[in-house]
């Protein structure tokens, strides 16, 4: 098969429309490509539709860019700090505009993308019962099932137009590895039109054929491969980097108004043309975050005879 491999600033402007419904980070605080968000902020895109059960503040600052017309997620905001203030001043002020929200727990996300993922309209949850979930979010319904005389909520299913999703590693044809807390990478990249995956190292085929029980999907639905590494900056990613607190914590200070946000889009993201631009910017400070502890898993045996 021919190479995937392309800049990320390409795969985003090939692959990514305005309006589009996009997963942006798909294992919780983890692995959140960043790097993909600022690229959407430095090509202009409007109108997104952000999927993300939590994505700390990269959705955060594409609210306060102008990109986003919709949130579905359940949380939005900075795990180092609480909820994010570009979010509560769209949702509360209009600014820069208002932002309509699809609000999901965490699970109901999740179920929402596994019922994408199987082609299914929608599927049944329980959990959402009794919670204010049925009031914000007007697509959950309560429904009764006459054989066991239960109650569920119809959760509609999910498939977004495009997920980023950061790897730990990947060949040139979209096959890859990882590790880690998984949260709903797998259900995301299922249930998704295409996916522009954006690896931390690029490796021949052999390396990912060799534990093909790491591969969390086909390649074959892959239809860009970006090498970046420390694309997931400031979030952590497992075996590599160490989650920045104080990046995260600097940027909740000064996104507690418009004009600090501004001045902080501009300095991080808008300054940089590129993602190598930021690192250099970052300087010596990634070398910190970098894990340099050693816990491997124990070898297994794929031997069949």
């Amino acid at each position: 098969m021919p190479s995937k491999v392309m800049t990320l600033s390409r795969a985003i402007s090939s692959h990514v429309c305005h309006d589009d419904a996009v997963v942006l980070g798909a294992c919780l605080e983890a692995c959140i490509p960043f790097a993909a968000a600022h690229e959407l902020i430095r090509q202009q895109f409007r109108g997104l539709n952000l999927i993300a059960p939590i994505s700390d503040m990269a959705t955060d600052m594409l609210i306060g860019a102008g990109c986003v017309g919709q949130v579905t997620g359940a949380w939005v905001g900075n795990v180092s700090g609480g909820l994010g203030h570009n979010y509560r001043r769209s949702v509360e002020q209009g600014v820069p505009h208002q932002v309509k929200v699809h609000d999901h727990s965490n699970f109901s996300l999740g179920m929402a993308l596994t019922a994408g993922a199987y082609g299914i309209p929608f599927i049944p949850v329980r959990s959402l019962l009794g919670s204010d979930l049925l009031r914000s979010n007007s697509t959950f319904q309560v429904q009764e099932d006459e054989e066991s005389a239960t109650s569920y909520v119809r959760v509609p299913s999910l498939n977004p137009d495009v997920a980023l999703l950061s790897v730990q590693r990947s060949d040139e044809e979209g096959n890859c590895h990882f590790w880690g807390n998984l949260g709903v990478l797998q259900e995301a990249a299922l249930a998704s039109k295409k996916i522009v995956l954006i690896t931390e190292e690029l490796v021949d085929r052999e390396v990912i054929e060799s534990d093909p029980n790491r591969v969390p999907f086909p390649g074959f639905l892959v239809k860009a491969v970006c090498h970046v590494p420390a694309a997931v900056h400031p979030s952590p990613m497992t075996g590599f980097y160490k989650r920045d607190n104080d990046f995260f914590n600097r940027y909740h200070q000064l996104s507690r108004n418009r004009e600090g946000f501004l001045e902080w889009l501009d300095d991080w993201v808008l300054n940089p043309a590129n993602h190598e631009q930021y690192l250099d910017k970052l300087g010596t400070s990634r070398k910190d975050l970098q894990i340099k502890g050693i816990l491997l898993s124990e070898p297994v045996n794929y031997a069949a005879d």
